[in-house]
């Protein structure tokens, strides 16, 4: 019988299930909506900008933001997760179905 691959260590090798690529995708945060509709204008304010740069002055604009600037995003964030959720819930039913 083989043996099961260890580390070096001597402890068991776990390896991840593959990701089902028909499952619904994450929700989006509040901040990866706001960086998406921002991104290009910080390009366009500092050409030639590395990729580093855009995501240290997407944190710096986020941070900037009072609460009424950022409940658009939120409000959107939270619609984004309900739809992951209901997606979740159908496709979780759907799998109970075909397990059936």
């Amino acid at each position: 019988m083989p043996k099961a691959a260890a580390s070096r260590s001597g402890k068991p090798i776990k390896r991840r299930t593959k990701k089902d690529p028909n499952a619904p995708k994450r929700g989006l945060s509040a901040y990866m909506f706001f960086a998406n509709e921002q991104r290009e204008n910080v390009r366009e304010e500092n050409p030639g900008i590395t990729f580093g740069q855009v995501g240290k002055l997407l944190g710096e604009r986020w941070k900037a933001l009072n609460e009424k600037q950022r409940a658009p995003y939120e409000s959107k964030a939270a619609a984004d997760k309900k739809r992951y959720e209901d997606e979740k819930a159908a496709y979780n039913a759907q799998e109970e179905e075909e397990s059936s």
